[in-house]
């Protein structure tokens, strides 16, 4: 009866979450970020934790702290945009050193290689905000993460981090729209997620198919598209995209281009998925 009561309340929470239009939404999180007084945010660069990292800046001022965590599955530019953002908006940003792959069975990439992950990391976030007298840990994830397989969230739980923006209810597209409003320049960027994600569950996770897929994908978007994925099976390379990168990628010239640069890169067979990007497409491979 209570787990019945329970579930029965959080519908309801949900829904009136989904009653609250996106201003009202914005009026909240800041309400809620005042009530953390201070906090560090484990800030990618991306959409969503930029967006939560000015929202926190406008907020609490100096009592913010950006924590951004470098390794190998994470590419160079993610890592330099991350720094160039904190750098113009006056924020104190501490890159960590957090190498997965040292980690006992993240490179046998397990089902939950992620929590895995995000274990390890939200412990180095908190030792941080700790040494800066910073109260609360916080992440990004928006209530769209809810509808997939998301093992780090089990890690986010346990770990006592907060979760503004899925507290408040912020779709990836409300995100996006105030982000353009804010003028930031990730409003329209694509969505990332660690290279380690291009791997098929239980395929070894290594130092150099990490470089072939970052190399492959960062040729991709040299090229001019806006959204790139470069799913890693083996010696094959699987390319998922959006409809205007469809249109490069059917351009003769431009296949012979990423077939010539794929194969210096160590691919044997360059795909293109005819469903085209997705996330967490990997996910498909779990038995439901």
């Amino acid at each position: 009866m209570f787990v019945i009561a329970a579930n029965f309340t959080a519908v309801q929470k949900m829904a009136s979450l989904k009653q609250m239009n996106i201003q009202e939404k914005y009026e909240k999180l800041k309400e809620y970020l005042k009530s953390l007084e201070s906090v560090a945010i484990a800030f990618s660069g991306g959409v969503d934790s930029t967006f939560l990292l000015k929202a926190a800046k406008e907020i609490l001022g100096d009592k913010i702290l950006a924590v951004t965590a470098s390794s190998c599955s994470f590419p160079k530019r993610e890592l330099n945009e991350a720094a160039a953002f904190c750098k113009k908006e006056n924020i104190k940003h501490i890159i960590v050193e957090s190498e997965e792959l040292l980690i006992e069975g993240f490179s046998k990439n397990p089902i939950n290689r992620c929590y895995l992950c995000k274990s390890e990391l939200f412990a180095k976030i908190w030792a941080i905000a700790k040494e800066n007298k910073i109260k609360n840990v916080a992440e990004a994830s928006n209530i769209d993460d809810n509808g997939d397989y998301r093992p780090g969230l089990k890690a986010v739980e346990e770990l006592g981090v907060k979760s503004p923006l899925r507290y408040c209810g912020f779709t990836k597209k409300e995100i996006r729209e105030l982000s353009k409003h804010l003028a930031l320049p990730t409003w329209d960027k694509q969505p990332f997620a660690c290279l380690a994600s291009r791997f098929p569950f239980g395929h070894e996770i290594t130092p150099q198919a990490l470089s072939m897929i970052d190399r492959a994908e960062q040729f991709l978007l040299d090229m001019g598209l806006k959204q790139a994925r470069v799913r890693h099976h083996g010696n094959l390379a699987r390319i998922e995209t959006d409809e205007s990168g469809f249109a490069i990628l059917t351009k003769k010239d431009n296949r012979l281009k990423v077939s010539d640069e794929f194969k210096k890169v160590g691919y044997t067979y360059i795909s293109i998925d005819i469903l085209g990007y997705r996330p967490g497409s990997m996910n498909e491979t779990l038995k439901k």
